[in-house]
């Protein structure tokens, strides 16, 4: 494989709603540049992006993936992007590493909800949009949507700067063709699957409408350019190599998105894709200097040498450019079973070669680059170097995690990487067997390299090992590698709710522990008060002995039995909080007294002040943000109230309406897959704990005989 300069490459993260036909377009791509021999399918697992058995059995994309394909000179790296919701976090970060977004539209259906929130991501990374069309071979494309309302549809949601730089050819043949309104010359394809179009002229019926679009076209080219449009007045048109350039900057400015039609399943349109981003996307080289964090030494004065020098950070503007010292940016990181941990990398400036050692900045530990690859799906294709602003990859380094960047050492800098979603779902998670329990933890962590997402923990409240994740069918997912990858089987349950216990009354009670078994006895008495507090405050214990009723040295072991007591809890064995404890009184003997006898003591007046003090269940109460568009504001509503939930407020935001609302947790566990359901898969939400509150009689009486069943069987 040839070496290309920054100039020749053109990074695109191919991006759109789940089922668009994102993969099966960039298969056929692939198979029109004759980088592979025949056209992969989603179908039977044979796409190159799609090698993922857990994506292939689900039929969907759940993580980014990388191919390339090499056309006129020019290599185009191409990033295959999930389009189901709940893994818009990978699409995400898809868009750091690339220079141009392809938004493929389904054909059939026109932009859908992830269309949208993928279009707000790149809008505001300011990362240039190709439009396709896809799928308009299907024979429901024209008859639902037709050609000039998919175009009013787009430019109604996002502007007249949407305009189609080609034109369908649709007839009694089906999609066989399309025109291009640039050059104004029409490319016709056989049903043979190849991708390769003929050249021809632009056939009789789609003349008038061609002739209409290509003066839209050039009329919002020149819209801006004083000189172009001056020329296009004088002229009534722009000369061709003109055009090319000026739509070439338009579309690198983001002033321009323009529209291409194809047939991913019939490869039909392709070539002329490939051929529209060499000329049209922009190049690494072309766009802004990467902002980044770097350090510098900074000379301060020093009383005993004069001076000496320190580190600050700054911001360093690094251009794409192979004469800047090298630094690599890792965007993701995979464990394959075959070739082991890959990790992918931008080469965000100067030249890597195979066989360097770079320093990774974030972990201050040497990595040796041995070999260099550029990967074809699953498949890795060495090269011997890779310039400025091109996508490669490396294989078995040590510590290199996705966010890391890597280079000289004497050149540190570090990019922000893209900030993770908390995750929507946790599951209690337990391994099946003793053996599995061994292997679950390392396992896990090396998946949760793999996935920023994944989150895997253990809750002090309960004492569970939690899971966390994007959904349930991410973790669903997670369940299955865990068995085929590393042979570890799980089960998964609802994770416990932390509740808590405490009192809404005022109560005082004697606790007096007294044996007598021969030689020195046990004796402790004390009196406790016990009332409540505000929430939040946790066990507060007070001393208020005169007289020395209890001496000194056995007041901690009373303080001791009750913090003992209200860890263990009273109703269901809950912790006990937002009580205040105090010492009043009580009795000791000079020789049976001991601190284990005070603490007995205080841990039976504990208990009979609890009784007395109007004990009450608490739960955790989440503050849960919602953000969706204004349709589904009343069902989500609706629901909030059902879950026992309390809206804060609402407001309208960028995207819809945003709700704020206080909704207990033991409502909200799967919140993640209902809210799916309500919005189309439009909505999104983050929570974060808020307080706790008493749990309503009914409802407590339930939780209370569910906490206890299962003592009362294994006491039987």
């Amino acid at each position: 494989m040839k070496n290309y300069l920054g100039r020749d490459v053109r990074n695109v993260a191919v991006v759109g709603h789940a089922h668009s036909g994102k993969t099966t377009l960039i298969a056929a791509l692939l198979h029109a540049a004759k980088m592979t021999a025949t056209q992969g399918r989603v179908d039977d697992g044979s796409a190159v992006t799609a090698y993922d058995e857990e994506e292939v059995a689900r039929r969907t994309t759940m993580a980014n993936a990388a191919a390339f394909a090499e056309w006129g000179g020019v290599k185009i790296n191409f990033l295959d992007t999930p389009g189901f919701h709940m893994f818009l976090y990978e699409t995400r970060a898809a868009m750091l590493p690339v220079e141009a977004t392809l938004v493929v539209i389904n054909a059939q259906t026109g932009a859908e909800a992830v269309t949208d929130r993928v279009w707000k991501y790149a809008a505001e990374v300011n990362l240039p949009r190709v439009l396709v069309v896809n799928q308009v071979d299907h024979p429901k494309a024209d008859s639902r949507l037709g050609r000039q309302h998919m175009i009013e549809l787009l430019q109604e949601k996002w502007g007249r700067q949407v305009v189609p730089v080609q034109l369908p050819i649709v007839d009694q043949h089906g999609f066989h063709g399309v025109v291009d309104l640039v050059t104004m010359k029409a490319f016709l394809y056989e049903p043979d699957g190849t991708g390769h179009g003929e050249l021809t002229k632009i056939p009789e019926a789609s003349l008038a409408d061609a002739k209409a679009a290509h003066e839209a076209l050039v009329e919002i080219v020149a819209e801006g350019k004083d000189e172009l449009m001056e020329e296009f007045f004088r002229e009534g048109t722009i000369p061709e190599e003109h055009l090319v350039s000026a739509l070439h900057e338009a579309i690198r400015d983001d002033r321009i998105f323009p529209v291409l039609y194809a047939s991913g399943l019939r490869n039909v349109g392709t070539d002329h894709l490939l051929e529209f981003l060499k000329v049209y996307a922009p190049a690494p080289t072309e766009r802004e200097p990467v902002a980044a964090r770097g350090k510098m030494r900074v000379a301060t004065p020093n009383s005993s040498n004069g001076a000496h020098a320190e580190e600050q950070e700054e911001i360093v503007m690094r251009r794409v450019d192979d004469k800047e010292p090298l630094a690599l940016y890792v965007y993701k990181t995979m464990t394959d079973p075959f070739t082991g941990r890959v990790t992918f990398f931008k080469v965000i400036s100067g030249m890597v070669k195979a066989d360097t050692t770079v320093l990774n900045y974030t972990r201050q530990e040497p990595e040796s680059l041995i070999h260099l690859y550029v990967m074809q799906g699953r498949k890795p294709v060495e090269v011997q170097e890779l310039h400025a602003g091109d996508l490669g990859a490396a294989v078995k380094l040590r510590l290199a995690l996705t966010g890391d960047t890597l280079g000289e050492k004497a050149h540190e800098l570090f990019l922000e990487p893209v900030s993770m979603p908390e995750p929507a779902m946790t599951y209690a998670i337990e391994p099946k067997s003793r053996a599995d329990e061994d292997k679950l933890a390392p396992a896990l962590h090396k998946l949760m390299e793999d996935d920023p997402m994944v989150k895997f923990f253990r809750d002090p409240e309960t004492n569970e090992f939690l899971v966390s994740g994007a959904g349930q069918p991410h973790i669903e997912a997670l369940v299955s590698k865990l068995a085929r990858r590393f042979h570890t089987n799980v089960i998964l349950h609802a994770p416990k709710v932390p509740y808590r216990e405490t009192v809404r009354g005022r109560a005082e009670a004697q606790g007096r522990h007294k044996k007598q078994s021969g030689g020195h006895g046990q004796f402790g008495d004390c009196k406790l008060r016990i009332e409540p507090q505000a929430r939040g405050t946790g066990v507060t214990f007070a001393n208020e002995i005169f007289g020395g009723s209890i001496p000194r040295q056995y007041v901690p072991a009373v303080e001791k039995g009750v913090r003992e007591s209200a860890a263990r809890g009273f109703l269901a064995g809950y912790a006990v909080v937002d009580i205040k404890v105090t010492v009043f009184d009580g009795s000791y003997h000079d020789v049976d007294s001991s601190e284990m006898a005070f603490k007995m003591a205080a841990r039976l007046a504990f208990r009979k002040c609890m009784e007395l003090a109007k004990p009450a269940l608490l739960e955790p109460v989440m503050r849960i943000e919602i953000e969706a568009p204004d349709d589904f504001a009343g069902a989500l509503m609706g629901d909030l109230t059902g879950r026992r939930g309390r809206v804060q407020g609402m407001e309208s935001g960028g995207a819809g309406t945003i709700i704020r609302a206080e909704v207990p947790m033991a409502e909200i566990l799967t919140y993640g897959t209902a809210l799916t359901s309500m919005t189309q898969g439009r909505g999104s939400f983050r929570m974060e704990m808020s307080h706790y509150d008493v749990v309503p009689q009914a409802i407590a009486e339930k939780i209370l005989a569910a906490a206890k069943q299962p003592v009362h069987d294994e006491e039987e």
